[in-house]
């Protein structure tokens, strides 16, 4: 009996420790990103160090964006008037995004070629698809599924 009792204590604690480990980390998610793309885009480190206080600066400024996007979506508004005017913010704050994300590319073209910022811009969207698929991947059936790229 004291043996079972040890075999059931020591999977909660392995299932405890499991869970913990898969908690989603903002800064190692940011240096996943940023070496992904350092290596996807050929960047050297001084062009790394130039470009990615910029990268996060915007990213901050998109978050609160979308933060506020997020906020407007969370309920249907009850009457016309409301759903207008909610698509009216929607729309305004997707151009908000669309500004930003040219203002910040200007200021990245300073540091960094076309060339490179064009593959720094590729390999962003390369990386989030890809954490997309693997989180879709793990959390279908508790399975990961077959990988394919």
């Amino acid at each position: 009996m004291k043996k079972l009792i040890l075999v059931v204590v020591s999977l909660l604690v392995m299932n405890a420790v499991n869970a913990q480990e898969k908690k989603f980390s903002p800064e190692k998610f940011d240096a996943e990103m940023e070496e992904f793309i350092t290596q996807k885009a050929n960047l050297d480190q001084l062009e790394a160090a130039k470009l990615f206080p910029l990268f996060k600066e915007m990213h901050k400024k998109q978050r609160a964006i979308y933060n506020r996007m997020r906020s407007l979506g969370h309920a249907k508004p009850a009457d016309e008037a409301g759903c207008t005017e909610a698509i009216k913010e929607i729309d305004k704050c997707n151009l908000e995004l669309k500004q930003l994300e040219q203002n910040y590319h200007q200021k990245m073209l300073q540091v960094v070629p076309a060339s490179k910022l064009y593959d720094v811009i590729k390999a962003e969207t390369h990386f989030y698809r890809k954490k997309m698929k693997g989180m879709q991947n793990r959390h279908a059936n508790g399975k990961p599924k077959d990988k394919r790229s």
